[in-house]
């Protein structure tokens, strides 16, 4: 089935995907606190899991159409920003006298204003863009070669995504040349990952096709990234 507009109806499968999306989504937010060694490379340790939010992401676009996917995209912004304000107001709220851990909570969950802007714009930059080129080639590749399809726009979300946060949030912090390393190293990992889920991407991909009988091709969208209506 060819269609050229996302269904009008969201299937349980569709909600299922979305869900998944926030979640990674929020996880990684919260587990990004913790750098880890990586070979000798050092990492946040939401690696483990963000990058399973563009594979969702690409996913979502492939199957439900741009349309559908942004809709996601501004969702996860939306729960992530809840998730920040209430762990913001548990921060400031006085603790109970017994308990000890307002240091731990601090230091774990406690935004830096910096960071947290830089990840908001970093995320729906880079997941915008990555769904935006993946309904472009999809058309323009009349639906063939889907790995090209994912892998080359995780490559170009995940560069702006990897370059807006490091340059916003360690910008005058870090030295120059260290700035750009992490860049690259990020963009690498996050991209080697999708490359890596390829076949659970066409097994995903193809299962939904098949139960949601749907397999959307954006050729009439306009491409508004600041509208969920369309």
């Amino acid at each position: 089935m060819t269609q050229t507009t996302a269904p009008a109806r969201h299937s349980n499968w569709f909600l299922l995907v979305a869900a998944l999306f926030v979640t990674c989504l929020i996880v990684s937010n919260i587990i990004a606190v913790k750098l880890i060694d990586v070979a000798g490379y050092i990492l946040p340790a939401a690696i483990i899991i963000f990058p399973v939010s563009y594979i969702l992401g690409d996913v979502l676009t492939e199957v439900y159409g741009y349309a559908r996917a942004r809709q996601v995209i501004w969702l996860g912004f939306l729960c992530n920003f809840v998730a920040v304000v209430a762990i913001a107001i548990g921060g400031v709220l006085p603790a109970a006298g017994f308990w000890g851990g307002q240091e731990a909570y601090d230091t774990i969950l406690g935004y830096v204003p910096r960071i947290l802007g830089a990840s908001f714009v970093a995320y729906l930059v880079g997941e915008l863009v990555n769904a935006y080129v993946l309904a472009r080639l999809k058309v323009a590749m009349e639906g063939r070669h889907l790995w090209v399809r994912t892998i080359g726009s995780t490559l170009v979300g995940q560069l702006l995504d990897s370059a807006i946060f490091v340059t916003v949030a360690f910008a005058g912090v870090m030295p120059a040349e260290v700035l750009v390393g992490a860049v690259i190293t990020q963009w690498l990992v996050k991209s080697a990952y999708e490359a890596l889920a390829t076949p659970l991407t066409y097994a995903a991909v193809g299962f939904l096709k098949r139960v949601d009988d749907v397999d959307v091709y954006d050729r009439d969208l306009h491409f508004r990234p600041f509208t969920i209506s369309e």
